[in-house]
């Protein structure tokens, strides 16, 4: 079975928009001004490497087509080449290769990907989407690269509505000289 595994840069404050700077946020690439070191670098390539499919939201989906495609390198090859779930309910035909929409049913998708053999499936950005996935309880592991910083206004990747979820700290791991942990959390289940 294959785990479905929501990656994300965060701040203190929970915010995980636009953390590379493409999406016009006032406080964009906040990610990039932190240094984030080669342990972090290295845990992205492994994270990324030990996966088999991308699972992403529209808007998410539009930035990494506009931008990945051009990118050279392993890190690059391997987003490239993998399997690239989008969910849409308007995106038409997938410029990005080795794409699918899903337009229906998405919780009942998304289930059948983690039947699927194989390796992780992650869910970079994508707010809307992880709030699906939660409220189905299909999220198996949350992976937050945490970044010593405040911005104060931005999404957060758990907005007011989500559904109280209770979670299990399985890893922490500090990495780079500034500060940054990855945590990483399963959900725990009553029983």
């Amino acid at each position: 079975m294959s785990k479905i595994v929501v990656s994300q840069f965060v701040t203190l404050d929970g915010v995980f928009e636009d953390p590379g700077g493409s999406e016009s946020h006032e406080h964009g690439g906040w990610a990039l001004q932190i240094d984030r070191g080669p342990e972090g670098d290295k845990f992205k390539l492994d994270e990324v490497m030990g996966s088999d499919a991308l699972l992403l939201g529209r808007v998410t989906y539009e930035g990494f087509a506009e931008a990945w495609p051009a990118r050279e390198g392993e890190f690059a090859d391997k987003f490239n080449g993998m399997p690239k779930y989008v969910v849409s309910s308007t995106l038409g035909e997938p410029t990005w290769n080795n794409s699918t929409v899903i337009k229906d049913d998405v919780a009942g998708e998304v289930a059948k990907l983690k039947e699927a053999e194989g390796g992780d499936v992650l869910v970079n950005g994508s707010g809307q989407l992880v709030k699906t996935l939660m409220e189905h309880d299909l999220v198996d592991e949350y992976r937050l690269m945490v970044f010593p910083i405040v911005l104060g206004t931005g999404k957060r990747l758990f907005e007011d509505g989500f559904n109280k979820t209770t979670l299990e700290l399985t890893d922490t791991k500090p990495v780079g000289p500034e500060g940054i942990f990855i945590l990483t959390y399963k959900p725990k289940h009553a029983g």
